[in-house]
């Protein structure tokens, strides 16, 4: 059973991933996971093939979610993405690759493309 922060999580995933699919992309993987570690949404629309990382929070209390993809966390992230491409191997249809990041604070979802 998910404890609070994995559920807010959960919650913030699920909208995020709404948000994408009422523009037209195609939900491929959610958690998809490695030993470096997890991408929240892998999505694609055509030839562009999407890293989604998923931020979440209740609210603004603390600073914009996007604050916390750190320099550091977009380097495991791209690591993770490469790793993707190497086992899903993409099916060669992806032309542009993208990375971005999902801010959602209580039901609001601000998608910020091509973030990093």
């Amino acid at each position: 059973m998910p404890n609070g922060r994995q559920a807010l999580g959960g919650h913030g995933e699920s909208l995020a991933a709404r948000w994408y699919l009422d523009r037209g992309y195609e939900l491929l993987d959610r958690n998809w996971r490695t030993p470096d570690g997890e991408i929240d949404l892998v999505l694609a629309r055509g030839a562009v093939l999407v890293f989604c990382e998923v931020k979440t929070r209740a609210s603004d209390r603390y600073g914009s979610p996007a604050e916390a993809v750190t320099a550091l966390k977009q380097r495991r992230i791209r690591r993770v993405a490469a790793a993707y491409l190497r086992q899903r191997a993409a099916k060669g249809r992806a032309d542009v690759l993208r990375f971005d990041v999902a801010c959602v604070t209580g039901r609001q979802v601000e998608v910020i493309e091509a973030a990093f």
